[in-house]
């Protein structure tokens, strides 16, 4: 077991008076997990501490070089006022994937799951109350040398913070608008795309400040060689609904294993439905709109859940799909989802953790 050094704040801060007001990632707890890593030592002095800045080197390594990982993953209160996780085990899972492809070492994957559960019970009063409303986790790991070349670092902070954050969406599980990027690519094969790297998204930035500027939520991504398959939405994986199958690009080392996506096809499975992984061109999928067989597009993701779509903007094609309404499968996830994660319904898969 991990032995963890707790030092409380003596200046705790006044908790959020309007749960409805929380946003997204602005508001932070009393208090942090930190673990260091040194090579020889391998990971050690693992404490809670008060939530405050970091003092880094201008020359970290992180900094120049962007050897960096994160995850993100949600705290829920429960109606009998209990808090629990939702398969805190595939983050830190997923983390090490990021780490190896980073050449970052690799975390004890049952001591993060532990020090995740100590900081989230210290800090159980900062769980939203309200409806929707969650405790945002961000485990992230930065290289800390003071070195201005390129290579694996020998220094590394592993870090988690902790936001009350607000339901994502304002005014209900509205259809968003998806533009589909055709100049601009976010990954290729062998690159990072499947790791949860700062880099990805820096570079998917372009993308979505072209797509805001002609009125739409996100981007769709395509394959970064022919620009021809569909990958990934920039924060969500992407389904289609087609003649009731439901599909989603396969997991080629271009797109990130979402937890979301992986609980979505499994909950499908579960109900009969019929589920493909596999290369989708966004050809196939103008085909099926075209002939009236798309009956779906919806996307997945922590934040949001499940994110219908509403409007597809490919060049100077729009698919407006379902009507610009929320269809029954994405309705039925979303309900399945959340029923789990604030344990309104029956957790039949095993997946939620409590503290």
């Amino acid at each position: 077991m991990l032995s963890i050094d707790i030092t409380l704040t003596d200046k705790p801060k006044e908790k959020p008076a309007d749960e409805t007001k929380l946003g997204f990632g602005h508001i932070f707890t009393d208090h942090m997990f930190i673990m260091n890593y040194d090579t020889g030592l391998g990971w050690h002095d693992a404490r809670i501490v008060p939530f405050g800045d970091l003092s880094l080197s201008p020359a970290a390594m992180c900094l120049h070089y962007g050897q960096e990982i994160f995850e993100g993953l949600k705290a829920y209160r429960t109606k009998d006022g209990s808090v629990q996780l939702f398969r805190p085990d595939e983050n830190f899972k997923r983390m090490n994937v990021s780490n190896e492809r980073m050449v970052i070492p690799p975390v004890n994957e049952e001591d993060c799951l532990q020090a995740l559960k100590e900081l989230v019970k210290l800090e159980e009063d900062w769980v939203p109350h309200t409806e929707g409303a969650s405790l945002y986790i961000r485990p992230f790991i930065i290289s800390t040398d003071p070195y201005v070349g390129v290579r694996p670092a020998d220094h590394y902070l592993f870090i988690i913070i902790l936001s009350p954050s607000g339901a994502y969406y304002s005014t209900g599980l509205n259809p968003v608008k998806i533009y589909v990027e055709k100049k601009y690519v976010r990954a290729v094969r062998g690159g990072t795309g499947f790791a949860k790297t700062a880099a990805n998204y820096a570079i998917s930035l372009k993308g979505q400040q072209e797509a805001h500027e002609q009125d739409y939520e996100q981007v769709l991504w395509l394959d970064g060689v022919e620009q021809k398959y569909v990958e990934e939405v920039g924060s969500m994986n992407i389904f289609f609904v087609i003649d009731g199958e439901v599909v989603t690009p396969q997991l080629t080392g271009s797109v990130l294993p979402g937890i979301t996506r992986k609980s979505a096809i499994e909950i499908c499975k579960k109900r009969g439905y019929k589920v493909s992984e596999r290369r989708i061109s966004i050809e196939e999928v103008a085909k099926a709109y075209d002939e009236g067989h798309l009956d779906e597009v919806f996307g997945t993701g922590t934040a949001a859940v499940i994110s219908p779509v509403g409007h597809l903007k490919w060049g100077d094609k729009i698919m407006t799909i379902n009507d610009n309404k929320i269809g029954p499968i994405s309705q039925m996830l979303y309900d399945t989802l959340t029923g789990i994660q604030w344990g309104t319904i029956e957790d039949e898969f095993g997946w939620i953790v409590k503290i």
